[in-house]
């Protein structure tokens, strides 16, 4: 496809996406590159984020600018900022995601930290920036990631959770507010998402777990931008979703807390 698809012409000409080296994010710069965006690609992982560019450059025919980032230092929105000076950003994806699997307090203080920062505080902060660019030319889209993990206590990954939930709330706000001005945000949670970083931290490999695969979870969430505040991907999670929104959050929170203790034999 060509910069001339519709998609495109909304969104574009430039996506950033964080988190972009591979999982969940590596999807979306697939996608969005098929639809003839250009792309600002944004990840800790500096080898797999320069060959998944040049990769996309000579398939797709797109400029794709590679940002090797440390979303978790306080000086890492600056040194976007400077990488992108001159581009227009019509889209922004905010997939980068930290997460330590552990008791809350044998987890240390640090990766606390580190999670809050690349989880919560650095959505908020490109949200702020690239939104009021978008929000001057009254067009543009916000995707925020958050997690089904969210929708209640998870024991765990009590952080990542809390922040997730921080994201839910905060896209779907800003679904209300930038809208009005030409902006659409969409608050995006899948559920357990067969990615690299899935398999290596979840030793039992999710058995007896319902899994999506890429590919479906973004197209859905590409699908669902512009349609409403927030989406869950996949018929069986909407469908868990909606059951556990019945029950009272001291039983749903037990639920999933147990599910997670099995997932990760703990």
């Amino acid at each position: 496809m060509t910069g001339n698809h519709p998609f495109t012409r909304k969104y574009g000409p430039w996506a950033l996406v964080t988190g972009a080296a591979m999982g969940i994010g590596e999807e979306f710069t697939r996608q969005l590159a098929a639809l003839g965006l250009n792309l600002v690609l944004v990840d800790i992982q500096q080898e797999p984020l320069e060959t998944l560019s040049r990769g996309l450059m000579e398939k797709h025919a797109i400029h794709v600018r590679p940002v090797t980032l440390d979303l978790s230092q306080p000086d890492s929105m600056g040194a976007l900022i400077q990488a992108v000076d001159g581009l227009e950003i019509g889209l922004l994806v905010c997939n980068a995601g930290f997460s330590r699997v552990d008791w809350f307090l044998d987890t240390p203080i640090e990766d606390h930290l580190r999670t809050l920062n690349v989880n919560a505080r650095s959505p908020l902060l490109l949200s702020h920036h690239f939104g009021r660019e978008m929000a001057q030319r009254k067009r543009g889209g916000i995707i925020l990631l958050s997690s089904l993990s969210s929708l209640q206590g998870t024991a765990l990954v009590a952080t990542y959770a809390a922040t997730k939930a921080y994201n839910w709330v905060l896209a779907e706000s800003l679904w209300a507010e930038l809208g009005e001005r030409g902006v659409d945000v969409l608050a995006f949670p899948p559920g357990s998402t067969d990615t690299p970083g899935w398999r290596s931290g979840s030793p039992r490999h999710g058995k007896g777990f319902y899994v999506m695969n890429t590919r479906n979870a973004v197209r859905e969430a590409l699908e669902n931008l512009g349609r409403q505040p927030s989406f869950i991907p996949g018929a069986r999670n909407r469908l868990s979703f909606a059951l556990l929104r019945l029950l009272p959050r001291r039983v749903t929170t037990r639920i999933v807390s147990n599910q997670m203790r099995k997932m990760y034999g703990k």
